[in-house]
């Protein structure tokens, strides 16, 4: 199954690996299916580390979300350059919407132990297509607005998000 993110940068194509991550796949595809993407930016990009979005509007307002989903970060995916996992509080289990793409290997962010330090993120698919895209936003500039960090100055919008 794979996912289409449109931005106004270019076109994201997304992998998803339903097999080792259930739960994820079904939230995320619910999601797009639900449009809830459509008009979302990437709001917050770490060149060096990973790119953000999923859960503003340009302007930064914020999104209503579902319910929190169960974290399935122990199924063996990892962290890498070009995967796509669900962003979350430092609560293990509070993913709803958010999501990133790391933009390198990060390996640190891997599950290690069922614990509140050790949980990791779930990564649940890769880029297949527009890597080139994701290397477009991770070199934007970013600065500060309001509470946030690493925003990009000019709004990188998820035009709409499809699935393929």
């Amino acid at each position: 199954m794979a996912v289409k993110l449109h931005t106004n940068l270019g076109t994201i194509t997304l992998e998803l690996d339903a097999e080792k991550a259930p739960v994820t796949v079904e939230n995320f595809i619910a999601y797009v299916q639900a449009g809830h993407y459509d008009n979302t930016i990437f709001h917050r990009v770490i060149d060096g580390f990973m790119i953000q979005g999923g859960g503003f509007e340009p302007g930064m307002n914020q999104k209503p979300t579902r319910e929190p989903i169960k974290n399935e970060a122990d199924n063996g995916l990892k962290n890498e350059r070009g995967t796509i996992a669900m962003a979350r509080t430092q609560a293990p289990h509070s993913a709803t919407a958010q999501f990133f793409i790391n933009v390198a290997d990060n390996d640190f962010l891997n599950f290690r132990a069922p614990d509140l330090q050790g949980w990791g993120y779930c990564v649940f698919g890769r880029v297949s297509e527009g890597m080139d895209v994701v290397d477009k936003i991770r070199a934007v500039k970013t600065g500060s607005r309001g509470f946030h960090q690493d925003v990009p100055l000019e709004d990188v919008v998820i035009e709409r998000a499809e699935i393929v």
